[in-house]
């Protein structure tokens, strides 16, 4: 691998880059909250080679989401469902716009016919 190649994965969002150590600090939990949230399947942290877990900054953002939660009294399980939704529901506002955008764009190219 070249110099150039590992520095491009810096800027990278999804690269595994954190250890479960340095994760937990960074975020400002504990290992076994981590583990938790990886059982509730919210986030699957990849593998290093050796078998170790490695976090990406997106799973990080989600990770600290879920302690937020957690630390307001939401059971985990509870924490983790409403992160899905909260996922599921800004995907849906951003294909609504997009196709509200298609729309407002189709319709300025064929204007309706005058009677």
């Amino acid at each position: 691998m070249t110099a150039d190649v590992s520095y491009d994965r810096l800027d990278d969002d999804d690269y595994p880059a954190y250890t479960m150590g340095r994760a937990a600090e960074m975020i400002g939990t504990t290992q076994s909250f981590l583990r938790a949230i990886g059982e509730a399947r919210l986030i699957t942290p990849l593998r290093s080679e050796g078998g170790h877990r490695r976090y990406s900054r997106y799973q990080l953002r989600i990770a600290a989401r879920a302690r937020e939660l957690v630390d307001q009294g939401t059971p985990i399980e509870a924490a983790c469902r409403i992160i899905v939704l909260e996922d599921q529901l800004e995907e849906a506002q951003r294909i609504n716009a997009e196709y509200r955008r298609a729309a407002e764009a189709a319709e300025a190219a064929n204007p309706p016919a005058a009677a």
